[in-house]
This record gives structure tokens, C-alpha cells and sequence, in this order.
């Protein structure tokens, strides 16, 4: 993953000594024993920051019903069951009218976990996120482990459009959905882990009908984007992290799969 040195576009310095010192010990020694991670910045991983988006909604707004091709909602683990006692006071969620796009990243940390391993490591992403860098909650609002479990990210209703942190400029109106683990050229994908991403992609797109292999039109909020802000970008309804921002996120091995976990999701939705 490519990632800027220095304050972000919301005056993040980084992370704090005094922060640091706030994650448990065995979240330090994982990050210690995480290669191609540098100390705690390794954490922040694939999401990039938050966007302050004046005038945006502050109430929660329900999806909008669509009229056909939807799909089931997969199953979801609720926050709660990775949470445990790691809560930190955060504000209110924000809200969108509506999710018109998602983002598909990798978390660029090792794959050889046990799947019974993902709630703890994602809670060390959020301890990361959340705790270091102070951000409003954990960036993603979905997150895939390699054996294809579903988990509840970011708080505020996952059948809601909660605004999130994971593609800067594009928060507003998309949602993040995190593979765990590094996906660049040459690394195995997982298919049940494709196979989840395509079911929360065609839920979530299908509560509007949008096709998840339509172009879609995105208003950039940040001008660390790759698009100014106040200028449109044209995307596909399932993107990659590095399609709106300079990164090599969701790694060249599963944006190579993103053209089958749209047809995938499509198919879900009973579209042809």
C-alpha cells in the first residue's frame, strides 16, 4: 500500500507516544511481529482519512427501497462479537442520503491467520484507527476474513448509509468492505473471500438497484483525492481503494478479481 508522509487532509500529525502507550501490550507485540508494517502506523493500513464534509446529513436516513434486483443480505457479524471491551467514546455517526458505490481494500496485514483470529485482528485495526490516530471509529464498514465471515465495521446500522474513513474524498455515500490480509500481484484470492465481498456489494447496492458493474458518477470531497474537490469522478459501482486515491490498495491480485466479484454480485441480484 502507498501511503503520504505527513499531516493529512484533516491536520492528522500521526500518531501520539501518549496514545501508543493507551493499546494493550499483545496489540504492541502483533504489530511488533507484522512484516512490511511500520509500528503502530501499520494499523491505520488501507483506510485513508476522514472527510469533514460541510452540510452533510447528522441524522440517520434510511436506504431508499428499490424497485427490483435485490439482493439478500449475507449473513453479518455484529461489531459487538470483535468489540469487546476495546470501545472508545467516539461522536455521533454521520449518514449519507444513500450508497450509490462500494470500495473493496485489503488491510495489508499477513494472511496466515486463523479464522478464529479475525475478531482480534479486527480490533487491533481499530485500536490503530480508532485509538492511535483518534479517529472517529474503525474506517471500514464491512470487513472479510479469508474464510468468507462477514463482519460489522463502522457503527451506526449496517443497513444505514454510514459515512465512513476508508477512501478519502469518496467517503460520503460509498461502503467500505476490507479483505483481511495483502493481496498484490501474484497472491492467492480466497473465492469464499470474493464470494463474500460480491454478497455485501449486491445487498448494499441492490437496496438502490444499482448494478454493480455500472458506471456511477461520485462528487470528490477532498482534494488528496485523485479529483479536486467539488469535481465528479466516474467510477464502477464496485471500485477499488486505488481508483480513487494514490495507493496500491486493495493490492493488484484482488483488484484483478474485482471484475468477477462484480458479475458475482450482479448475479445475486438476478441481473443477467
Amino acid at each position: 500500500m502507498l501511503r503520504r508522509t505527513g499531516p493529512d487532509a484533516d491536520g492528522d500529525t500521526g500518531p501520539r507516544p501518549s496514545a501508543l502507550a493507551r493499546i494493550p501490550r499483545p496489540a504492541r507485540v502483533a504489530l511488533a511481529c507484522v512484516p512490511g508494517l511500520v509500528a503502530v502506523t501499520g494499523l491505520v493500513l488501507c483506510a485513508v482519512g476522514v472527510d469533514r464534509t460541510p452540510g452533510e446529513a447528522k441524522r440517520p436516513v434510511a436506504a431508499r427501497a428499490a424497485v427490483g434486483h435485490q439482493a439478500a443480505r449475507p449473513p453479518i457479524v455484529p461489531r459487538e462479537r470483535w468489540l469487546a471491551d476495546a470501545a472508545y467514546t467516539r461522536p455521533p455517526t454521520r449518514y449519507a442520503g444513500r450508497v450509490t458505490a462500494v470500495f473493496v481494500h485489503h488491510t495489508d496485514s499477513p494472511n496466515g491467520y486463523d479464522c478464529a483470529d479475525a475478531p482480534k485482528i479486527i480490533r487491533y485495526l481499530y485500536a490503530g484507527q480508532a485509538g492511535v490516530r483518534h479517529w472517529d471509529d474503525i474506517g471500514y464498514n464491512f470487513l472479510v476474513d479469508r474464510c468468507g465471515t462477514i463482519y460489522e465495521g463502522r457503527a451506526g446500522g449496517i443497513d444505514r448509509a454510514v459515512v465512513g474513513a476508508h477512501t478519502q474524498g469518496f467517503n460520503v455515500g460509498t461502503a467500505g468492505i476490507a479483505a483481511i490480509g495483502t493481496f498484490t500481484a501474484g497472491v492467492p484470492v480466497p473465492k469464499a473471500m470474493t464470494d463474500a465481498i460480491a454478497a455485501v456489494a449486491a445487498w448494499k447496492l441492490g437496496l438502490v438497484g444499482i448494478d454493480p458493474r455500472a458506471p456511477v458518477r461520485l462528487v470528490s470531497t477532498n482534494s488528496l483525492s485523485k479529483y479536486p474537490a467539488g469535481t465528479r469522478g466516474t467510477f464502477t459501482a464496485v471500485s477499488g481503494h486505488t481508483d480513487g486515491y494514490w495507493t496500491a490498495c486493495p493490492g493488484a491480485a484482488l483488484m484483478a478479481r474485482l471484475p468477477e466479484i462484480r458479475e458475482h454480485a450482479a448475479h445475486l441480484q438476478g441481473r443477467r
